[in-house]
Order: structure tokens, then C-alpha cells, then sequence
């Protein structure tokens, strides 16, 4: 029983066979097993007399025959020499007829059969460098069909997650992947769901015996671990922080980008598992449902956290936000509730976890509020957004000082508002491009990026705006006046 492998695919050996296909090479195995299961992990050329020194193991050893004394024929030197080539864990040797020698030595090809070590003869024409370009050509190849495979197959699996089914969904997903069989164990070792092949004799206990090996007993315990049971390979994953559950997967071969497969569904079965098992996600649902239904937000929030809370718009600096993305963002805050929308993440943050500048983001923060008040800290937090786009700051928080305002009822505040603000009523574009506009000191190219328009456009609805208006708004006291009404105002909304 082993560790398992690390969770990215590693670049896959070379069939010996794929090699002698190569007709450009001109290769031909005149000695030694013509197992189709040879692989060649690496080609090495070596001139030595004793080449196990210099050895990692599964090469296929090129040489010219330079090392060979005249009298080698009758004596040990090939048995030797083709001795330390396997005990050093050469796959092959490939014997070059130029410029040494017309023929592979029959003693040479004697030993390889004793040995059993695949002897190929290279003929004059091919180079020991075109053969080991030829190696790199094919596990680059590959390379690629195995990266495409798990690429594949993450996709299926992150589709089968998000389907109503998704435990089995998720197996069976990985079972076909693998082609082999998927189980998930409980907490207490029970088959809970399996999907694949049937199990052979002995392969079911098998792996509960090795899902009890990774299940959480303490500090020490493995996150993951393979075995064997004859021909078939056993690997389990611990899924979650300590929460029990195991994935359990048996297969009769081991390719090397199935552990990352693997691992991938290892990760989404932990998120849904864990959500079952923790209950959050059951109490995400139910206030959904509440406020779907017409219960207030204040009646909502106790389900998911006590307290005020505050709203984050965010958006990525350099590209769309994906559903990835904006679940990473959620996790850095410290929470679950994420919006994605078009371009903007929203995340509803508990007020206890204050919002810290994000790497690749641009965040707007709201005031700390309570829940009936999410829908103004929504409009805070988009605000506060658009400003830091504009000042190119990586996060700006709506400002809740008490300030002059504060001194004006707010009944009379907003009456004022409506009456200076009328002639923009019902028209939302020009009253959000005026607040920007103001708040931005008058800058066209940053409300322009604020907004997402050209510099023409805010041009124009400001001209806009000054005319229905009919205000100077050039003169510092007309601002401050319509800043004023802005803020307590809701024309043009």
C-alpha cells in the first residue's frame, strides 16, 4: 500500500512498439521479449563499458559498439554488459551498425534473449539523435491525447455535478472515465452510491479495507492511497475537512492521468457531501425559498448568519468573471453567497469578516447594514465600485460618515430632491451618468470608464442634463446643491 501519485498527469512513457512503427527509423528488434507492454520512458546514448552508473532506469540505451574489445565474443563481456543494462532497469538497447560495426554481435543478441532485454538494430542510415527525437516526438504526443482525455474529463464531471443527481452523476462519470468502478463511502464505511463495472472477487472488500486507511482517525492520516488485488488497481481519496466520507475507485489499468481525474472528482464530490453533511447548504436553500415566497430579508437573514452585513461588487481586471472565478472570490471574503451576473461578482459578506483588497479584482464595498437594508447596500456597493474603476483603486468602501446632510430632515431632503431633480425624471441614464459625473470631479474619461461608455457619450448627457436642467453646471454651488439632491433623491431611478 502507497501514498498515491501527485494530482498532475505525468508525461507518459512510450510504447516500444509505437518506436518500431516509426518507418522514417527504419528500427528492427532482432532479440529479446516483443512484450507490446515495453515502454520507453527516455532514450540515453552511451559509449561505457558499464553503463549502470549512469542509469535512471527505462532507458533505451543507444550505442555504437565503440566500448566492444576485439576478443569480447568469447568470453562474459556481453553477458556482463546486458547483466548491469537490466539490473540498472534499461527497457532496451538499440545497437547502431555504423561506424564501428557491419552487424549486431550474435553474442550481443544472445545475451539480450538470456536477459530478456529487447535488442533493436538501428540501421546506418538513422541517427542515434533522429531516434531520440523520435522518443520525445511521441511522448509529446502523448502528452497531449492524455492532457485532452482529463481535460475531457473534468468537463463531464463538473457537468455531472450540476445535474440533480449529482453524487451519481459524478460516479458514473468517473467509472466511465476510468473505465472501471466507482464507489463513495460513508462515515461509517458503508457503501453509500456506486456506478461501473461490476467488482471482482474480493476488489468490494478491498477497497472499504482501503477507505479506512485515508478515513480521518487523526493527525498523520493520508489523504489518499493505492493498492493492488492481482491485476486490478484500488485508490481511495478522503473527501472533506474530517467529514468521513471516502471515494473508493478500482480499475484494471493505471494511466498516468487518471489520478488527476480522479482527483477532480474527489474535489466535487467533497463539495457536495460536504454540503449534505453541514446542513449550509439546506440553509442557503430554505432562505432562498423564503424570500422567494415574500418573507423580508430581516426574517431571512438568521438563517444565514447573525449580525449586519455588507455587500462586495467586484469585477476582474482583465477579463470576464466565470463561475470559478466568483466562487474563489466568495471563499477569499469568508462567504457563500455569490452572485455571478454578466460582468460584476456580487457577495454578500457577514459584517465580521471585513472585505480586503483581492488580487486581479476591483472591489466596491457597502456600508455595514441590516438585512432590510441589503437593497441600498447593494446600490452602495455598485457605486463604490464604479468609482474604484474609475480612480483605478483596488477597493473603495461607501463612505458613512454623518456629514452637513445629516442636518436636514430627511423628509424635507427628499422633497427638495424631487423637485430639483424632475426635469430628469425617467431617465436613469443621465441621472447615474450626472451622480458619477460629480462624484469624479467632473472627469470625462473617468466616468467614462465608470460608466463602460465613450468619453462623447458622458459629454453629451452631461450637455444633456445642464439643458433640462437648466443650470450652470460648471458653477461649484450648482454641484454641490445637485449633489445633495443625488444623494436623497430618486428621479430618473
Amino acid at each position: 500500500m502507497t501514498p498515491a501519485a501527485p494530482a498532475v498527469p505525468p508525461t507518459p512513457p512510450v510504447p516500444l512498439s509505437a518506436l518500431l512503427a516509426r518507418e522514417d527509423l527504419a528500427l528492427r528488434q532482432i532479440a529479446g521479449p516483443t512484450d507490446r507492454g515495453t515502454v520507453i520512458h527516455w532514450a540515453h546514448t552511451s559509449e561505457m563499458a558499464d553503463p549502470y552508473p549512469y542509469l535512471l532506469g527505462g532507458e533505451l540505451l543507444l550505442t555504437a559498439g565503440v566500448h566492444i574489445p576485439e576478443a569480447a565474443g568469447s568470453g562474459t563481456y556481453f553477458d556482463d554488459y546486458v547483466a548491469r543494462i537490466v539490473a540498472a532497469g534499461g527497457a532496451a538497447l538499440g545497437f547502431g551498425l555504423a561506424p564501428v560495426h557491419d552487424t549486431v554481435p550474435r553474442a550481443l543478441a544472445a545475451a539480450c534473449e538470456r536477459h530478456g532485454l529487447p535488442l533493436l538494430e538501428v540501421p546506418p542510415q538513422t541517427t542515434f539523435s533522429g531516434v531520440a527525437r523520435a522518443v520525445w516526438q511521441l511522448m509529446a504526443q502523448a502528452r497531449l491525447a492524455e492532457l485532452r482525455r482529463v481535460t475531457e474529463a473534468q468537463q463531464g464531471l463538473a457537468s455531472a455535478a450540476a445535474r440533480p443527481d449529482p453524487v451519481p452523476s459524478v460516479l458514473r462519470q468517473l467509472a466511465r472515465h476510468l473505465a472501471g468502478r466507482a464507489v463513495l463511502h460513508g462515515p461509517d464505511g458503508t457503501e453509500i452510491a456506486s456506478a461501473g463495472r461490476a467488482a471482482g472477487p474480493g476488489v468490494r472488500e478491498a477497497l472499504t479495507d482501503l477507505a479506512g486507511v485515508v478515513r480521518p482517525t487523526g493527525a498523520g492520516t493520508p489523504a489518499s492511497a493505492t493498492d493492488t488485488l492481482g491485476d486490478t488497481h484500488l485508490a481511495a481519496y478522503a473527501l472533506g475537512p474530517g467529514e468521513g466520507f471516502v471515494l473508493g475507485v478500482a480499475t484494471a489499468r493505471r494511466e498516468p492521468g487518471d489520478h488527476t481525474i480522479a482527483s477532480v472528482a474527489s474535489v466535487l464530490l467533497s463539495l457536495l457531501t460536504g454540503e449534505h453533511h453541514s446542513g449550509a447548504g439546506a440553509a442557503r436553500s430554505s432562505a432562498l425559498v423564503r424570500l422567494l415566497l415574500g418573507a423580508p430579508p430581516e426574517q431571512v437573514a438568521p438563517l444565514l448568519g447573525d449580525g449586519d452585513w455588507v455587500v462586495v461588487h467586484a469585477r476582474p481586471e482583465t477579463q470576464q468573471p466565470d463561475a470559478v472565478a466568483a466562487s474563489a472570490l466568495g471563499a477569499a471574503l469568508g462567504s457563500p453567497l455569490v452572485d455571478l451576473a454578466r460582468d460584476v461578482v456580487r457577495v454578500l459578506v457577514p459584517s465580521g469578516r471585513e472585505p480586503a483588497p483581492q488580487p486581479g479584482w476591483t472591489l466596491g464595498v457597502s456600508a455595514a447594514v441590516e438585512p432590510r437594508e441589503w437593497p441600498a447596500a447593494d446600490t452602495q456597493a455598485a457605486r463604490a465600485l464604479a468609482r474604484a474603476r474609475a480612480t483605478r483603486t483596488p477597493l473603495v468602501r461607501h463612505g458613512a460618515r454623518p456629514g452637513l446632510t445629516d442636518l436636514v430632515p430627511r423628509a424635507d431632503a427628499e422633497a427638495h430632491a424631487r423637485a430639483l431633480l424632475a426635469p430628469l425624471t425617467g431617465q436613469p441614464a443621465l441621472t447615474e451618468t450626472l451622480r458619477n459625473w460629480l462624484s469624479l470631479h467632473g472627469s470625462w474619461d473617468r466616468t467614462a470608464v465608470a460608466l463602460d461608455v465613450h468619453r462623447n457619450t458622458v459629454r453629451q448627457r452631461i450637455a444633456r442634463c445642464a439643458a433640462l436642467l437648466g443650470a450652470d453646471l460648471d458653477d461649484p454651488d450648482v454641484r454641490m446643491e445637485l449633489w445633495f439632491a443625488l444623494r436623497h433623491g430618486r428621479a430618473g431611478e
